[in-house]
């Protein structure tokens, strides 16, 4: 049974103005949130109440230090080798306690971490509104990618306004029985934040990265973490990547290596001693959008890349077998490829040498947003606690 808006609890507990609190903790989750903690904090009608988790520590803290936030409260919950069960049972415990002192009248969450879905439990057994973020991403299957497909259709069973990046999300959601008037599709925010970070061309720590931005030369950047994917399909990524490194030598190889020692045991063995190669520790998230605009193509097994890329006219080949992002596939600017090493190599060496091929999917339309999803969250959020009303939807309109 869905939460919907009729059923929310009796709102603002007396207060002057509505408090709204967002609750992220990784990397991912700052991103697609800082501009929404940002409309809010700009809004005369609410009362923002930034809180974190840590789920994610050092990348984190990057984040927010890039987009001025300071939160009001941190759970910091991150231990050595935590287990998704402590993520959870640590940020329930802790939100239990921080509701029973500051309660707020609404509760963002974003996307499928298991942050996410903690808050949104947390804040429903306290009878607090649920506003779901990037909500109705569906892959098809349970446990591809794990936990996050979990997570979100966890999510979506106690949300109260689900806050769908596209038409396509939205029809998920219409699949599963949420009701039409709890939907809004707003686009996604991470084009916000892109938007606002890539023209700042925020300065590399690492020299090596300054050097090739001069350089001129081709960019492949790589990105891998998935859990599906470690193991013996992580070792085929490195094989791949060495082989294309060998054939193309004017190509350079940016590898922000993820610091999961999982993924690195995999993947970087095979890349030992290759010149055009570099690794690099995982870049800041300003770092990391200037790379990007860098990027010749995009190789990824990133959720949020497959979003962003499009936005800059980056050709993107994703590493998975399924997407809960199709809108990108159906428009071009995204292939689905998976690990198997032939099909890697034979992929980047089709955008490498096939002009035509490439200008077919740099060229595509983003079916992602339009950099307004922050403003259309507030004032959704606004209709919901009763003190405004919902703009125009995202209009974008992808079948797939």
């Amino acid at each position: 049974m869905y939460m919907s808006l009729s059923a929310a609890k009796p709102l603002f507990w007396g207060k002057i103005v509505p408090s709204i609190m967002p609750i992220f903790g990784t990397r991912p989750e700052a991103i697609k949130m800082a501009p929404i903690v940002h409309a809010l904090h700009e809004s005369d009608e609410f009362d923002c109440i930034v809180t974190v988790t840590g789920q994610h520590r050092e990348m984190l803290d990057q984040v927010n230090e890039l987009f001025g936030i300071t939160p009001d409260h941190d759970l910091d919950i991150l231990q050595p080798g935590q287990s998704l069960s402590d993520i959870m049972t640590r940020t329930i415990t802790g939100l239990d306690k921080l509701f029973a002192i500051d309660k707020p009248d609404a509760v963002i969450v974003q996307g499928d971490t298991t942050t996410s879905t903690a808050g949104a439990i947390a804040a429903f057994y306290h009878g607090i509104p649920v506003v779901h973020v990037e909500a109705g991403l569906r892959s098809g299957n349970l446990y591809s990618p794990f936990p996050e497909e979990a997570n979100r259709k966890i999510t979506s069973q106690i949300t109260a306004l689900h806050l769908a990046p596209t038409s396509t999300s939205r029809a998920n959601l219409l699949a599963e029985g949420v009701h039409e008037k709890d939907i809004v599709v707003t686009g996604n925010s991470v084009i916000d934040a892109l938007f606002t970070t890539v023209d700042k061309q925020i300065p590399f720590t690492d020299p090596q990265l300054e050097q090739l931005a001069a350089s001129g030369r081709k960019i492949l950047l790589v990105t891998t973490h998935r859990r599906e994917n470690q193991g013996d399909a992580m070792r085929g990524v490195g094989r791949a990547l060495a082989r294309i490194a060998d054939a193309e030598p004017d190509l350079v190889i940016v590898l922000p290596a993820h610091k999961n020692p999982v993924v690195r045991e995999a993947v970087l063995p095979a890349l030992e001693g290759k010149s055009n190669v570099i690794v690099t520790e995982p870049l800041a998230y300003g770092e990391f959008t200037r790379m990007l605009s860098l990027a010749h193509i995009v190789l990824t097994d990133s959720g949020g890349v497959q979003e962003e890329a499009p936005s800059l006219g980056k050709p993107v080949l994703v590493m998975r077998e399924n997407t809960e992002r199709p809108e990108a596939v159906v428009a071009g600017t995204v292939t689905l490829i998976g690990t198997d090493e032939e099909k890697i190599v034979t992929e980047v060496d089709r955008l490498l040498n096939d002009p035509v091929h490439f200008d077919t999917m740099a060229n595509a339309v983003n079916p992602y947003g339009d950099g307004r999803a922050s403003e259309r969250t507030v004032a959704a959020i606004a209709e919901l606690l009763g003190v405004g009303h919902r703009i125009d939807e995202f209009g974008m309109t992808v079948s797939v």
